[in-house]
């Protein structure tokens, strides 16, 4: 390669540094914005918010029994409650005139996916795998060891 295209090959690359460097930061701000953080909160402290009028929308998701709260000070909460408990919250809703929609179950299967799974089976899988590899390598070690002595 020669100077002139090597230099000219050099000005490319930082000019596409430079433009990555000015679109990362707009593109990191954008997907901020577009997620809403919930905060956890017990279910007792979500029923006091309701009794206190607090509460501007729920949405019910019977899949993983929880209730996301949207706040009338715009903050968002979600509260778990017990197993077969959806009816009386939905009735409690209704009762303080609260407006709440109940997730279509694929809408609820789509919103499970997203909790992470901790997967011991995998660990416990990779563990014994490793202790194999150790076996096997500590074995073929061994009888190298003794091939080389004879």
């Amino acid at each position: 390669m020669t100077a002139p295209t090597r230099a000219r090959a050099l000005r490319l690359v930082a000019g596409a540094l430079v433009c990555l460097a000015l679109v990362l930061p707009a593109v990191a701000s954008a997907a901020e914005g577009a997620s809403i953080h919930y905060t956890d909160e017990t279910l007792r402290q979500y029923e006091q918010q309701l009794n206190g009028g607090q509460v501007e929308s729920v949405t019910i998701n019977k899949r993983l029994r929880s209730l996301r709260v949207t706040l009338k000070n715009g903050s968002h909460v979600k509260a778990r409650y017990k197993a077969k408990g959806e009816p009386e919250q939905a009735a409690k809703l209704e009762s303080k005139h609260v407006p709440f929609n109940i997730l279509t179950p694929a809408g609820a299967e789509a919103e499970a996916k997203k909790v992470p799974v901790h997967h011991k089976l995998r660990y416990i899988v990779g563990g014994a795998l490793l202790v194999v590899i150790v076996l096997v390598g500590g074995v073929l070690y061994y009888r190298r060891r003794g091939q080389e002595d004879e």
